[in-house]
């Protein structure tokens, strides 16, 4: 039986604002889902509310991984579960280096079982794998010595995220906006990367505007959100369709979410 992270008919309000509307989605691990919209359609609170950020309030539906409601779960069960989220805007935390952080993610999420003080993955068996997760993703094995994302550019900050990914092989990966700020050369090393990474192993949804992350990440689904909700669902076409076309065509076929669009206009905001 195929491992499945399921969303069925999700509402999730912030600060007590309805954003998203009935979300219905079903990824299976080996999958490629993009999900695209316009800016304050609802795709960034889903990736909050899969990853359980604690501002993100689920008023009714359910997520669900392998048929185990997972709702309740806080965002540490979730990611020792195999939930993985790369930010759109990582968190830079000052004083702790990235390859001490990753070593103890890596160890908890790979033994989802470790008792606070118990042995962290030898540090031998960690170095080697670290480093030839960066020399693949052709970064200097140097970063890992800084501070985690603190003073990082666009650009590092997103090239992290993608080595945790790697490192932590999670089985369900949402990637929000990791295209975001990026160059061309960038993007399709990011592009790149993923791909490589991900292959047949894991569930990943790409939530982007363009179409250049999917070059080398075609998905098997496209998804549009509009007002809070999946509206149209179709293949690579569809996201090319978007990128050129925009949204007119869209807001045309689903009057209901393009007035719910408007209601929402500045209310998907970060909770903290």
């Amino acid at each position: 039986m195929a491992e499945t992270l399921k969303i069925t008919d999700l509402h999730v309000a912030v600060e007590g604002k309805p954003i998203l509307r009935g979300v219905n989605l079903t990824i299976n691990r080996g999958e490629t889902h993009a999900l695209m919209g316009p800016n304050g359609s609802g795709k960034s609170t889903l990736g909050f509310a899969v990853m359980g950020h604690p501002g993100y309030e689920i008023t009714s539906g359910s997520i669900s991984l392998n048929g185990e409601e997972i709702a309740e779960w806080d965002a540490t069960q979730r990611s020792r579960a195999g939930i993985f989220m790369a930010f759109q805007r990582p968190m830079a935390i000052p004083g702790v280096k990235l390859a001490d952080f990753l070593r103890h993610a890596t160890t908890n999420v790979r033994n989802p079982e470790r008792r606070e003080g118990a042995e962290l993955i030898p540090m031998r068996q960690f170095r080697k794998e670290l480093t030839e997760k960066m020399e693949h993703l052709r970064m200097d094995t140097e970063f890992a010595r800084r501070y985690v994302n603190d003073g990082f550019s666009g650009g590092e900050m997103k090239r992290a995220e993608i080595l945790q990914m790697a490192m932590l092989r999670p089985k369900f990966a949402i990637l929000d906006e990791t295209d975001s700020g990026l160059d061309v050369d960038a993007v399709k090393l990011a592009s790149e990367s993923i791909a490589e990474i991900g292959g047949d192993q894991m569930g990943i949804l790409i939530i982007t505007h363009h179409d250049k992350l999917l070059e080398r990440n075609a998905p098997d689904f496209t998804h549009v959100m509009l007002g809070g909700r999946i509206v149209e669902t179709g293949g690579i076409e569809l996201a090319t369709e978007l990128y050129t076309e925009g949204y007119d065509r869209i807001r045309a076929a689903y009057p209901e979410a393009a007035e719910a669009e408007q209601e929402m206009v500045g209310k998907e905001v970060e909770a903290v």
